[in-house]
Order: structure tokens, then sequence, then C-alpha cells
């Protein structure tokens, strides 16, 4: 149980007895209202400002148990204390500037992290690397806004500041890197959310078995009986560290089943929200007038790559074609062959790079903050005779910058994301 606040000592003398030795593990009774024992376990003191909240913290370690945890809560509540709201903790610690607002983020990005890639991702934004590249950002864009300023303040002065320090060039950099880190920051999104894949197709061209396969494991009823898949089947996988959450939906065609059409109306539902459609298509008979007209009733937007299945039962050879700009791919979901060359089709498609070291564990109002700088940069670039409009666009994109860490946030944003924490932080 951890509790946060000033004053906290008299609180841990009224709990155990004793003002535990500060960052010391001291073993301690927890006392009740009457001097009875309500546990024996480990006290642990954090005076202000060093603690996670930057307030005095007293962490008290029982031996557990939904009774007496209840006891010892209630003990605290009578004492003074209060419950603590969603994330509190945390934004205790932004409001005492031990973390910022990136880093206070990154912690709940540690916790929810559902892969590998993305725990490393977010410890690196916790450690401040992702902070400290928007503030070697910020602080740059602050030395061009004051030879700016300077040009503006003193037009009668000989010397002229932009072209001595070399203020287009200056923003020029400044331009490529907010763009370099928005690329990285890209794929930390990806990182976080995953990729929304869905499998469509006609009855018994193989969708469950792809998904099987994908997935390495049965998660899905093959038979060879039409209609099988009645409802959507969700599986989440992992590629080089990409979430891809796989949706298997029901088999495209006209029934006159009720239980079946609403699998169907199901199924278009979770294509009109994917990122990508997998169009699946038997390779011994091909594209049908039936795959033709699933193909046109597709959302205009989805990313699609059509899929060849049971290659190994067709002449056809395993092998990837495009034609204005869409992928073919065929394979098989039985056998396993050209399951690699859609996995990298998969990746392109999100855009993700093997290797990248500048890639951090963003959110979208982070991408939203770097999209909107980088568009006032670009606008001062095209308007350097116009010093007025060019110094408010370098003003407006610092402003940008600025809401990542949350040294320019409404307080109405700040609710919003903690709100989003867990209880404990």
């Amino acid at each position: 149980m951890r509790l946060s606040g000033p004053n906290l000592a008299s609180i841990a003398c009224s709990l155990t007895g004793i003002l535990p030795q500060p960052r010391v593990a001291t073993l301690a009774r927890f006392h009740d209202t009457t001097g009875g024992e309500i546990d024996e376990g480990i006290a642990l003191y954090f005076p202000a400002p060093h603690s996670y909240t930057g307030e005095d913290v007293l962490e008290l370690q029982g031996h557990g148990g939904p009774v007496v945890m209840q006891l010892l809560l209630r003990r605290c509540l009578e004492l003074g204390a209060r419950l603590a709201e969603p994330g509190e903790f945390t934004r205790r610690a932004y409001l005492n500037n031990k973390l910022d607002l990136a880093q206070a983020e990154a912690v709940a990005d540690l916790i929810e992290a559902s892969t590998a890639a993305a725990a490393r991702s977010a410890v690196r934004s916790l450690s401040g690397e992702f902070s400290r590249s928007v503030r070697e950002l910020v602080e740059r864009l602050i030395a061009l806004r004051m030879l700016v300023e300077a040009t503006l303040d003193f037009p009668e002065e000989e010397i002229d500041f932009l072209r001595q320090s070399d203020a287009a060039g200056q923003l020029t950099g400044l331009t490529g890197d907010v763009g370099k880190l928005l690329r990285g920051s890209r794929q930390g999104s990806l990182l976080r959310n995953g990729l929304h894949v869905v499998i469509a197709g006609q009855p018994n061209v193989g969708k469950s078995s792809l998904l099987n396969r994908l997935a390495g494991e049965e998660r899905a009823i093959v038979t060879a009986v039409p209609g099988t898949t009645r409802d959507a089947l969700r599986e989440t996988i992992q590629v080089q560290g990409i979430p891809l959450h796989i949706v298997d939906t029901a088999g495209l065609r006209e029934t006159e089943d009720e239980v079946e059409q609403l699998g169907i109306a199901r199924s278009w539902k979770e294509i009109e929200r994917a990122d990508v459609v997998l169009h699946l298509l038997d390779a011994r008979v091909g594209l049908t007038p039936a795959d033709q007209a699933i193909a046109a009733r597709m959302p205009t937007g989805v990313e699609q790559i059509t899929l060849f299945n049971k290659c190994d039962l067709a002449a056809h050879p395993f092998n990837r074609e495009e034609s204005a700009g869409r992928v073919s791919l065929w394979l098989s979901a039985k056998t396993g062959e050209g399951m690699g060359v859609l996995e990298k089709e998969l990746l392109r498609i999100a855009g993700w790079q093997a290797g990248a070291e500048d890639v951090f564990l963003a959110r979208e109002r982070h991408l939203m903050a770097l999209e909107k700088a980088r568009s006032h940069l670009q606008a001062a670039l095209s308007r350097p005779d116009h010093l007025e409009l060019y110094a408010e666009e370098l003003r407006l994109a610092q402003e940008a910058l600025s809401e990542i860490t949350g040294e320019f946030t409404p307080d109405d944003l700040l609710g919003e994301i903690f709100s989003r924490f867990c209880i404990g932080k």
C-alpha cells in the first residue's frame, strides 16, 4: 500500500509506532485504532522531495490477502488519507517536476506494453530520451526565434541577423529533424497500437486455416462445410515486435441462413474498420465473379492484399505480383509456403523499418503535435520575406512541440491523460 502527501510522518508513527529511517526497509507492526496488530511487514519511508511523487511517500508491504489489506486501508483512511484517483501518483510526480508529461505517459505505456519491443520503447521514453529530443528541437527553435525577433525589433541596424546566422539553413535543418522524429514516433505508435488485419473472402477458401497458421496454433475450427465460421474470431500475434490484431470473418456469400447473415453483416463492419484486408481466394479456381463482387465492395482507403491460397493443390507457383499498386500473393496456409512473404508485406504496409534506433512509443497526441509543428515550420520556409508571419509560424511550431512534454498544456488535456492510468499509479 502506497501513501503520498505532505506530513506523512504522523501517519507513519500512528500506523507503526515508529518513524522508519528514510529509504531503509524497516520491519514493523501495523496497528489499528485500539493498538491491536493488523499485520507485520515492511515499511519504507521516502521524505520529500526524494520520492516518486516529490512528496512524502510511505509504502507498506504486508502479507497480503483481501481482508488484511482492507483493514489496513481502513486504518489509513481513519488517519486522514483518501483513496487515490486513477493516475494520481504519476500526476503528482508531473506537477512536482519529477517527470515531464511524455515520461508520465510512458509509465502507463510500459505497464500496458503487449510486446517486448513496445516495452523497450516505453522504457526509452520513460528515461527521457523522447523528451530530450523534443527539448533539443525547442531550444534550436527558440534560438532561431531570437534572431527573427532581433531583426524585427531593430530594422534600422545594418547587421542582417538572419543571413549572418544562416537562419534559412537552421530552419531547413529543424524541419528535417522534426520530420525524422515524427517518422520514429509513427513507428512507436505502431508498436503501441498494432495493425488491425481482417481476413475476408468466400466460404471454404481457407480463412480459418490462415488464422491458425498466423497464430501458430489451432484457434479456429476448420471443416469442409461452408459457413462454419459464423462470427468474427480474433487473435493477436507479433511479427518483429509489431502486434497484428488478426480477425477471421464469416465467409462472404448470399445465404438464407439468418444466423449466417448476421455473421456476414458483422464481417463487413470489421472490413470497414480494418487497416489491412487480406482478400483470400482459392488458387485452384482463381478470381471468380463472386470474388470480383467482393473486391468491388471493399471500402476505399483500406489497404488490400489479394491472397491466392491452396497453392499446394494448384499448379501456380508461390510468388508475389504487383499491378496498379495492388499486391497479390500465392501461398498455402496448410503447408506454410509463402507465409514469410505475407508477413513482410504486412510490415511494409505498416511502414515498419527493422533495426530503427530512434523509435519512441508515441501516442496520437504526440503525432498530432509533431505534424502541427512540421506544418508551421514548412509554412515559415515558404514566407522568408514576410518576417511577421515567419515569426508567428515559428511561435506556433514551438507551442506545438512544447505540448508534448507538458510545458504548454491545457488543464483539460491533463485530466484526460491521467484518467487513463490505473489506480495504483
